[in-house]
Formats: C-alpha cells, sequence, structure tokens
C-alpha cells in the first residue's frame, strides 16, 4: 500500500503489511534505537493481529478495512502537560475525519437534503472519535519504558460494513459516507492535524490555555450531556459534564449531590433521556 502524503507529513514513516500491535513494535524501535525514530515517527498497517484499546481490551478489525497507527513523540514538556496528550490526539483525529465526513456532504443533484442527512463528528472525552454517535476512531498513549517519549496509538475504522463492525455502537467512513475512503488521504490528513497541535502545544510550553484548551472544547461532544464515568476501583459517577480543567481533565456536576468533580481518567457514556 502506498503512503505518499502520508510520508511527508512526519520525520520518519513506515508502513508494514502485517503487526502484531502498532504500539508494541513501534515501542520495542523506539527504545532500541532510539536515534533511529526521532520526534514525530509513524508506524502504520491495515493488518494488526494483537491490537488492543484501554484497560487492555481487545481490538480487532478484518485485514484491510481499518489502520492502526502508531505515532512517536519525544516532548520536553513539564510532566503536568502529559493529560493532555489523549485529547491532542483525539482532536487531531476528530479533525481529520470532520474534513473526511464533509467532503462526502456535499449537495448531489436530485438528492434531497432530507435524504442525504448532514452527519456530526465529534470527539468524546478523552479519545474517542464520534459519527452522531457512532464510535468510528479509539485513541490509546504509552509512555516508553524510559519515560523519553509517548507513543500515540489510534484505530480508525475504514471500510468495515454492518457484518465487520466489533459493536453495536460503532462505525466506519464507509458506512457514514457511503464511499470508499482514501487510506492515505484520511491518514495523511489526521498525521497533519496531530503535528500542528502537538507542534504549536510544544511552542507554548505545554500550557493548554494557549490554544489547545479551546480547540479541545470547539470538538468535544461530552460537554453538556448527562455522562455516566466508571471510575478506576469500579464506582459510578452520573451527572452533567461541564467543562475540561486546566490539566485536561473532565469537569462533571454529581447528580447525587451537586458537587463538582475533576475526572482523570474513566470510562464515559454519554446518557439520553
Amino acid at each position: 500500500m502506498e503512503f505518499s502524503l502520508s510520508r511527508t507529513e512526519v520525520s520518519r514513516f513506515e508502513y508494514r503489511s502485517e503487526a502484531t500491535s502498532t504500539n508494541d513494535v513501534l515501542k520495542d524501535l523506539a527504545t532500541t534505537d532510539a536515534a533511529a525514530w526521532p520526534d514525530l515517527s509513524a508506524l502504520v498497517t491495515d493488518n494488526q493481529t494483537q491490537g488492543r484499546g484501554r484497560l487492555g481490551r481487545v481490538w480487532l478489525a478484518p485485514t484491510g478495512k481499518a489502520l492502526a497507527i502508531s505515532v512517536l513523540i519525544r516532548p520536553q514538556l513539564p510532566p503536568a502537560s502529559l493529560g493532555w496528550f489523549p485529547l491532542l490526539a483525539g482532536a487531531a483525529m476528530t479533525r481529520a475525519v470532520k474534513t473526511v465526513v464533509e467532503a462526502s456532504m456535499k449537495p448531489v443533484e436530485g438528492v434531497k437534503e432530507a435524504e442525504d442527512p448532514r452527519h456530526e463528528t465529534t470527539l468524546k472525552w478523552p479519545n474517542d472519535v464520534l459519527i452522531d454517535g457512532y464510535k468510528v476512531c479509539g485513541i490509546l498513549c504509552e509512555l516508553l519504558p524510559d519515560g523519553t517519549g509517548i507513543i500515540i496509538g489510534a484505530g480508525l475504522n475504514l471500510s468495515l460494513d454492518e457484518h465487520d463492525l466489533p459493536t453495536l455502537t460503532s462505525t466506519s467512513l464507509l458506512l457514514v459516507t457511503r464511499t470508499m475512503p482514501d487510506p492515505d488521504k484520511v491518514l495523511a490528513a489526521y498525521l497533519h492535524e496531530l503535528g500542528t497541535l502537538y507542534k504549536a502545544f510544544v511552542h507554548a510550553n505545554g500550557d493548554a490555555q494557549q490554544g489547545l484548551h479551546a480547540a479541545v472544547t470547539e470538538l468535544c461532544g461530552t460537554l453538556g450531556s448527562v455522562v455516566r464515568v466508571e471510575l478506576p476501583g469500579g464506582a459510578d459517577l452520573v451527572g452533567a459534564a461541564t467543562g475540561i480543567d486546566v490539566e485536561g481533565r473532565l469537569r462533571v456536576v454529581n447528580q447525587a449531590d451537586g458537587e463538582e468533580r475533576s475526572v482523570a481518567a474513566g470510562d464515559v457514556t454519554h446518557l439520553r433521556y
């Protein structure tokens, strides 16, 4: 598979016809030979055999129908800024997917707007990308063992059909746009947005208030929603998501006692009443 556009967006690009987990492979490569894998290096496959999501969950997709993308970054930033990287990557993918979806929504002659519905692409805190509430991409960020970098892993559903979807709440670019997506164009758009947001964040020395906070807030569909957050340890927090704090944590007003809490980690479900 050719990725001529994508190669221009990063410092090093490698495509593999098969990989166990792109995060694990890139982690090993970057640790073994750091000089060969500089800041903004990418490893990509469309056939990942041992993919995983958050909390060790298995992530599987039929060969050739999804992209597994891992990007290595080596930021020299304050530790307090680390919580923003899942959001930064999620915002980058949301922008890229939004571009693809909106390009497919151009008026078609003879088709009424009611028959050609608009689609909403949003970020679910902290790092899932949704189209009309259905997940098209998930992101997993992991520190290198020696602490010298971060691997940003993304799994993007390209051309899965109804029979391929891993869950009832998943979708793909093909199902939404009704057009076979160009993997290189989609990937290049993501890598461009990721590089743009990352470089600006580094330039701001990890201060999200200088642009990243506003960018994430604009894209985040979780804000203003009633949510259930499954917290580490098994407890649930139900309430209104009101904002994102300076460390990237989700602010939730507890429905039970009216107190606002900041959540650093947890599985979020958007509730509908």
